[in-house]
């Protein structure tokens, strides 16, 4: 173990936050973690910071709202185990103490490294739940521990049957493979250059997922292009490629990430960007078909609010003069868990024990009515954006950022179809 680390007082906790894997991550490559309920964190890269410190006003609803930035470093517990504990910025105490940390869990379940070959990010209860969910629905049990998670690493369409008995949204948590690999290759980089440094920069952001029970989240990677202005010729190239050979370069958008509550199994199904890579534009639409699917039905009555929201953020980029979101990834977010409210025609008596689980579909088209659940549309990742405001930049673009536009009106379209074809 590297000296960087240093033995651990135990009232350094009550002076820092300890992190855990955000579980709600379906897309990217950069490490995202749970500050509390309500925040997350990730590397800061200077560009990002910038663009949020610097933002139009006009944009701060369509973008996560920022929370400042904290000094992250590794810390050994009682069982010699590593955590990721999030201090604030040089001594200033308002930064972290100003926000609510009361939900904060336990250290014990919270994210470590156990020095096992094999770096589980996941106390030991969720990595066995892992493991034998998979053995069962695959029948590999002869399958080891590191072959399993090679295997969820590798996948690019997974479903998962969430258990009858407890929460949904208490067992959603132990199911997104996505977030697994993300926390693993960085913190695996983190470790490795920890015996030179051991105290990193982490920016602290909205949880856009807080407010659902079962969050439905799909990332769009949005624009024709993808690298920045400081790319190298391999990456330009790289980027240029990917683009060419999936929905981006013909229609400004491609699938990055999903994950989506099948309320008609109970299961979970996650896409990653490997798979979204490689859809045509008809499969990109049976995606989009899929996100608003919940195994029962379409979830029709959140279209009119989704295409409000992007027709809206069209207008503000629009008017945005010399921006360019390169790389940047566009959220789109509902509950999965429904409202349900009792319909007009009906008498409350008679539905008062009715509960969820007994009503299927046809009591449910006399009994219930879905409310139009809150749908979130919000743009992330600004490590490669610029504008004229950055000095620093070489490349002074103008005008509009027509790429990431050219993507919003085609992805606008596409649902105006889907929800007229449903329709009909």
């Amino acid at each position: 173990m590297s000296p960087a680390f240093g033995a651990m007082e135990v009232e350094h906790y009550s002076k820092g936050v300890l992190l855990e894997p955000f579980v709600h991550q379906v897309g990217g490559h950069s490490c995202v973690l749970r500050f509390n309920d309500k925040t997350i964190c990730k590397p800061l890269i200077q560009r990002e910071h910038q663009f949020y410190e610097t933002l139009p006003t006009e944009m701060r609803k369509f973008t996560p709202q920022y929370e400042g930035v904290v000094s992250v470093s590794f810390e050994e517990d009682e069982d010699g185990n590593l955590c990721l504990i999030a201090y604030p910025l040089n001594g200033d105490h308002d930064n972290v103490e100003n926000l609510d940390n009361s939900d904060c869990e336990p250290k014990s379940k919270l994210l470590r490294w156990t020095n096992k070959k094999t770096m589980l990010l996941e106390n030991e209860k969720i990595s066995k739940e892992w493991v034998r969910q998979h053995r069962k629905e695959e029948k590999m049990k002869s399958h080891k521990l590191e072959e399993e998670f090679e295997w969820l690493k590798k996948s690019e369409v997974l479903y998962y049957t969430v258990e009858k008995k407890g929460n949904v949204s208490s067992q959603f948590k132990h199911h997104n493979p996505w977030s697994m690999k993300c926390h693993q290759q960085q913190l695996q980089r983190m470790k490795e250059n920890a015996k030179h440094r051991n105290q990193y920069k982490f920016i602290l952001l909205e949880n856009l997922t807080s407010r659902y029970e079962v969050p439905c989240v799909l990332d769009l990677k949005m624009g024709t292009r993808q690298h920045g202005d400081d790319a190298s010729e391999e990456k330009k190239a790289n980027q240029i490629r990917k683009c060419q050979q999936s929905t981006s370069a013909v229609i400004g958008v491609r699938v990055c990430g999903m994950q989506v509550y099948q309320a008609g199994t109970g299961q979970l199904m996650f896409m990653n960007k490997y798979h979204g890579r490689k859809l045509s534009v008809q499969g990109f639409k049976e995606a989009l078909y899929q996100f608003f699917h919940n195994g029962k039905y379409l979830r029709r009555e959140l279209f009119e609010s989704v295409i409000k929201k992007l027709t809206e953020l069209k207008s503000v980029l629009e008017k945005q003069e010399s921006y360019r979101f390169y790389s940047s990834s566009l959220l789109i977010i509902y509950d999965g868990k429904e409202r349900q409210e009792v319909a007009v025609d009906s008498d409350p008596e008679d539905l008062e024990d009715l509960s969820e689980e007994s009503s299927d579909e046809s009591a449910g088209a006399y009994a219930y009515k879905p409310t139009a659940s809150t749908v979130d549309v919000r743009m992330i990742d600004f490590a490669h954006t610029t504008c004229k405001y950055y000095g620093e930049d070489s490349v002074v673009h103008e005008g509009q950022d027509t790429g990431y536009v050219f993507g919003l009106q085609n992805l606008i379209d596409i649902i105006k179809e889907i929800r007229d074809e449903s329709s009909e």
